[in-house]
């Protein structure tokens, strides 16, 4: 017996040392650098058998003796090696980067120069994008799935040596954390890791689409700091999911073509490897790389159905080596589909590595994205599912699944250094110094600072921080000290306000706020959706154009004016606002003000009927007194008004990240259409005129595929009654050297006057379109940027008080020095040229002003920056 077992034992073992045998493990590596070579290709040449690598470079493919090897890898020389009965069943292959004229593409021994006129891949990449329509799951009435996706942040490529010696060598607990990425092989430190379930549902009529999330989890550094959020919303929307099919994918906030979009043919050049077998799926092999590798596009593999469907089977996407995105060292996409019952192909696996670099002298970053799509179905689906009209909708439950929801989804385990992820954060924040560190960096990054600490969450914030120190015409030197509660104190009810003082005017200035949000809040009331009442009072000082910046006005960085300021107001405002924001995108405000203003400096309220002498000459007086004497006149006119105000405002798809100062819309590709209606009612609260001011606008961005973006702001309003010349329409003027959307450069403080107006906004980013084809802008990645700003304005005869027969009017009032009548006739236009990603951060603008540069006012050109890092 025992013999018998020591027979089958044998033969079992040489049965396994026969299998082991059977197969030849490789891993591919640049002969220069010895980086590792993600996504290798090896193929028996003729013989329809081919394997593709994983990311960091290794193969497994069945060995036959005597068959040629061939490897290669988009953008290296091929190798082929001639397998002998002796060859070592591991090959350490090392491939040499191509520089023949296509450069980064390896294809094919023998390269002509590329034509798509009879061209064999050109031809089949026509067939695969006609049968996108034949595959489309939106062709059935119903379809559903179920998706799991993790979003990976750690400290990429940790040496050894940093973990023996340094900052490591005393904290066994943080060289605990680390581990190795099983998607590159280098040691990382993960840092956070989000989990997300959601169902996806579609319906064909009436068409509908949602995803509803039924379960997130979040852990790592984002808990540290109360606006966490921003870190998880950011990675979702600049790594989000790539859908294959779709024309354009959206990827780091940029549109990149899709190997198989309809535009693909002319931005891509396509070359077939082979026909070859995945999974037993005979597939047609091509690889691809854009016509020019800084442009934003992709070069990789597909795997595509060698039968009717066309459909594809496998793809693995990169970015060109030159390609013009920043912060990117190396980023794969790598995707499969998998075969249902009814015989359709879909999306079953879609991971995504980015290895980025932000500044030679930061930690480098890996963002994983690991996702898997399951559970496809068509059956008919309630119709309450799609109630709303919400493209994303979250259970109410969803934030507080068990681990036994977790262990029923999640089809990708985690890591040691994810599931400790809890343990990781809890030991950070007891080491000594700690809250100190903490500190400084929530009062640079928030702007804020918290009055509580790690175990008393802060119920009230001091800041911002930039608006302490500021100056003004009036005031000179301006100190402010600002603070609001959080939802740590109250969930639904918010305080804010802010005591300033003007050293050279003596005035106390104060703000005081208090909001009701009828929905339950995480930390401030602004988080979307916005449902809120909200009472205030302020007294305080301004210029007519401080309502345009969208920045704080005491901003100690726009304190800086490339033109004196020196028309200003004193405002007592009293006011009850509602607002209302839908999930879809929809919001209402309701308002009622109650305001009363004060000229100061050169701005003066003198009805014409009030012109005499005495006043005449206060009006002379002003237009001739220097600007340190100028100052002391603070009791020029005043003027009060009352009004109800009705707005609406849909961006439908638009996104948001909160911070403790303001909300920023992160995702701008959706439409904004606003209108907004006035009405100022005489004799209620004290106000002194009637008047109706309706406004309307639409923002429009249009991608230009490889030739950038274009944004599109128009505006248009009326002032329908006779007013005073403070209730017309002014520009929206920006004063600073920072540039601020939708203002205009080069105009002045209340320089136009309208009760009419019309203005067109246009910008267009190439995104290195023009730049990438010149040598020397070519290797400075530097990014053209053109625009042009116009408005038209008319003011009518019965609000305009030069006109002799208004001269003793009793609403109207003289125009300060400095303020104008446009011609209805000639708008006003002023260009902009500008260059982006000047050091990856600076943003630079020549602006010029085209016409009405005969009045005093007027400045011919300027020049505006901005810090903008963008991909």
């Amino acid at each position: 017996m025992k013999g018998l077992y020591r027979t089958y034992a044998t033969i079992l073992l040489l049965l396994i040392t026969s299998f082991a045998k059977a197969q030849i493990v490789g891993f591919v590596t640049d002969a220069i650098t010895g980086d590792t070579i993600s996504y290798p290709s090896a193929s028996y040449k003729g013989q329809h058998i081919a394997v593709s690598g994983d990311v960091f470079g290794k193969f497994v493919i069945e060995y036959h003796n005597g068959w040629p090897l061939t490897i290669s890898a988009v953008g290296y020389q091929s190798k082929t090696y001639n397998l002998k009965a002796d060859q070592h069943d591991v090959l350490h292959v090392k491939l040499k980067p191509d520089t023949k004229t296509l450069k980064e593409v390896v294809v094919k021994t023998k390269r002509k120069r590329y034509s798509r006129k009879d061209n064999p891949a050109v031809e089949l990449m026509r067939r695969v994008i006609a049968a996108k329509k034949k595959t489309d799951l939106s062709n059935h009435d119903y379809y559903q799935y179920n998706k799991y996706q993790k979003i990976t942040l750690a400290v990429n490529d940790i040496q050894k040596a940093d973990i023996d010696s340094g900052f490591f060598a005393k904290k066994q607990w943080l060289v605990d954390q680390i581990e190795t990425s099983p998607y590159n092989h280098k040691l990382i430190l993960p840092l956070s890791v989000d989990e997300t379930v959601t169902q996806h549902i579609y319906r064909k009529n009436p068409k509908n689409e949602k995803d509803i999330i039924i379960g997130q989890q979040s852990n790592g550094i984002n808990q540290l700091l109360e606006t966490g959020d921003i870190l998880n919303t950011t990675l979702k929307d600049v790594f989000t999911d790539v859908n294959l099919y779709d024309d354009q994918i959206r990827l780091l906030q940029y549109p990149f073509t899709s190997p198989i979009g309809k535009n693909a043919i002319e931005f891509y050049r396509y070359y077939i490897e082979d026909t070859v077998y995945v999974d037993h799926d005979l597939c047609y092999h091509l690889q691809f790389i854009p016509n020019n590798q800084q442009d934003f596009g992709f070069r990789g593999e597909l795997y595509v159905l060698a039968d009717s469907s066309l459909h594809v089977k496998r793809c693995e996407l990169t970015i060109p080596k030159r390609s013009d995105v920043n912060f990117v060292e190396n980023l794969n996409v790598k995707q499969e589909y998998t075969k249902l019952p009814n015989g359709e192909w879909v999306l079953s696996v879609d991971d995504m590595i980015v290895e980025m670099k932000v500044a030679s002298f930061l930690s480098k970053i890996l963002v994983t994205r690991t996702t898997r799509l399951s559970d496809y179905a068509f059956d008919p689906l309630p119709k309450q599912l799609f109630k709303g009209k919400a493209a994303t909708k979250r259970e109410s439950n969803a934030m507080m699944r068990d681990e036994a929801f977790w262990n029923q989804y999640r089809t990708v385990g985690l890591t040691k250094g994810e599931s400790s992820m809890d343990a990781f954060i809890h030991r950070i924040e007891q080491q000594k110094g700690f809250k100190y560190i903490i500190f400084g960096v929530k009062a640079l990054v928030e702007n804020f600072v918290e009055t509580g600490d790690l175990n008393h969450p802060s119920k009230v914030d001091i800041g911002p921080v930039n608006t302490m120190i500021t100056s003004n015409f009036i005031d000179g030197l301006r100190t402010r000290l600002s603070a609001q509660t959080t939802a740590n104190l109250n969930k639904n009810l918010f305080f804010s306000g802010y005591f300033a003082r003007g050293w050279d005017s003596k005035k106390n200035y104060y703000e005081g706020t208090v909001t009701y949000s009828f929905n339950k809040k995480d930390y401030l009331p602004r988080e979307f959706p916005k449902r809120t009442i909200t009472l205030s009072s302020t007294y305080d000082i301004m210029a007519p154009s401080d309502k345009f910046v969208q920045t704080d006005k005491d901003n100690v960085f726009t304190a800086f004016k490339w033109a004196t300021v020196d028309k200003m107001m004193f405002y007592n405002t009293q006011r009850l606002d509602f607002e209302w924001e839908s999930e879809w995108g929809l919001k209402t405000t309701l308002g009622l003000k109650t305001e009363e203003n004060e000229a100061a400096g050169r701005l003066f309220f003198i009805p014409l009927s009030s012109m005499n002498d005495a006043n005449q000459t206060l009006v002379e007086q002003l237009r001739n007194l220097d600007d340190s004497q100028v100052g002391k006149y603070i009791h020029n006119g005043k003027i009060r008004t009352t009004e109800l105000n009705l707005g609406f405002q849909l961006s439908p798809g638009r996104t948001y990240i909160n911070t403790k100062q303001r909300r920023i819309p992160i995702n701008l590709d959706a439409p904004v259409f606003s209108l907004n209606h006035t009405m100022g009612v005489k004799g209620l609260l004290g106000g002194d005129y009637t008047y109706n001011f309706t406004e309307a606008g639409i923002y429009k961005r249009f991608w230009m595929n490889s030739w950038g973006k274009i944004d599109m702001y128009v505006k248009a309003g009326a002032q329908w009654n006779k007013v005073p010349y403070p209730l017309l329409i002014m520009p929206a003027a920006n004063l600073s050297y920072i540039v601020e959307d939708e203002t205009f450069n080069l105009i002045n403080n209340m320089e136009f006057l309208n009760d009419r107006y019309a203005s067109l906004d246009v910008s267009w980013d190439l995104n290195g379109k023009i730049f990438n084809r010149i040598p020397l802008f070519k290797k400075l990645k530097w990014r053209e940027y053109i625009g042009v700003k116009t408005l038209w304005g008319k003011l009518t005869d019965k609000n305009n008080p030069m006109l002799p027969q208004n001269a003793m009017d009793n609403t109207l009032m003289a125009f300060p020095e400095g303020c104008y009548v446009m011609d209805p006739n000639r708008p006003y236009v002023e260009l902009v040229a500008g260059i982006h990603n000047i050091f990856k951060i600076m943003h630079v603008e020549y602006v010029h002003r085209c016409n009405y540069t005969g009045l005093p006012t007027a400045h011919k050109d300027g020049i505006r920056f901005m810090l903008r890092m963008t991909f």
